[in-house]
C-alpha cells in the first residue's frame, strides 16, 4: 500500500500538499506541531480542514490518523517574530525575523521518526524556494541534504515530497483547483490561517489574516495573480 505523512500546518500551502496527497497515496496521515507559535490558531484550523476534507468523497477514505507533537521546546529557546510578541522585522543576518532556526529540520525529523513507526514511506511538506521568505530551511538542497541523514541515520528508504518546491503562490491556488475544484478553493480560502499574527477576525477576500505580514503579502498577492490569470 501506498502511504503519506503530511505535515499539515493548518494554512495554505499545507492544505494543497494534503489534497495532493490524497490523490496520489492510498493511505495519508496528517501530523502538526505546537511549539508555542504566536499564531496558534492556525491549530484550531487544521482541525476544521481535516473535518471537512471528509465531505470530499474521493478523498474521504483516504485520511487516516491525525497527530499533533508538543515541541514547546522550540519556542522556549526562539528569540523570534513568530514565537515572541515582537515587530516584523528584518534581523541582522539578513533573514526576516520570522525564520525559526531549526525549525522544519525538527519538524521533518520528528516526522521521521513517526512514518518509520506508522510505515509511511512519503513524507510531504509544504515548503518552497519560490515564493518564499528566504528561509534556508525552505531550500530543496536542505531538502535533499536531510533526506540522505534521515534515511542513514534510521537506515530507510523515506522519500520528502516537496510539490510546491518549485512553483509560486499563484500556481499553488490553480494547483487546489486542479485538485479538488472550487470547493477545495473556497475551503482553503476561508478556512485555513497563514498570517503570522494569527488574525482570525480580519476577512478578505483571499481568506482570514491581518493582510500586513509577509504570509499574509505572499498569500494576497498569489491570489491576486490567479485570480487575474484564471480563465
Amino acid at each position: 500500500m501506498s502511504a503519506a505523512l503530511v505535515l499539515f500546518s493548518g494554512g495554505q500551502d499545507s492544505a494543497t500538499c494534503l489534497a495532493w496527497a490524497l490523490d496520489r497515496f492510498e493511505r495519508v496521515e496528517t501530523i502538526g506541531f505546537d511549539y508555542g507559535q504566536r499564531h496558534l490558531a492556525e491549530l484550531d484550523a487544521r482541525k476544521t480542514v481535516l473535518d471537512r476534507i471528509l465531505a470530499f468523497p474521493q478523498w474521504a477514505g483516504r485520511l487516516g490518523e491525525d497527530r499533533v507533537l508538543n515541541l514547546g521546546v522550540l519556542g522556549e529557546i526562539s528569540d523570534t517574530a513568530l514565537t515572541q510578541d515582537m515587530v516584523i522585522a528584518t534581523a541582522a543576518s539578513g533573514l526576516p525575523n520570522t525564520f525559526v532556526p531549526g525549525r522544519n529540520l525538527l519538524f521533518l525529523t520528528f516526522a521521521a521518526a513517526v512514518a518509520y513507526r506508522r510505515g509511511l514511506k512519503h513524507i510531504v511538506t509544504g515548503v518552497c524556494e519560490t515564493d518564499y521568505s528566504g528561509y534556508p530551511d525552505c531550500r530543496d538542497d536542505t531538502i535533499k541534504a536531510l533526506q540522505v541523514a534521515l534515511n542513514l541515520g534510521m537506515e530507510t528508504r523515506l522519500v520528502l515530497e516537496t510539490p510546491l518546491m518549485w512553483i509560486d503562490k499563484a500556481q499553488t491556488w490553480a494547483l487546489a483547483k486542479q485538485l479538488g475544484g472550487p470547493d477545495l478553493v473556497e475551503l482553503i480560502r476561508a478556512e485555513t490561517l497563514t498570517c503570522y499574527k494569527g488574525d482570525v477576525e480580519t476577512q478578505n477576500p483571499w481568506g482570514r489574516g491581518c493582510g500586513d505580514c509577509p504570509a499574509c503579502d505572499l498569500r494576497r498577492s498569489g491570489f491576486n495573480r490567479w485570480t487575474v490569470a484564471k480563465p
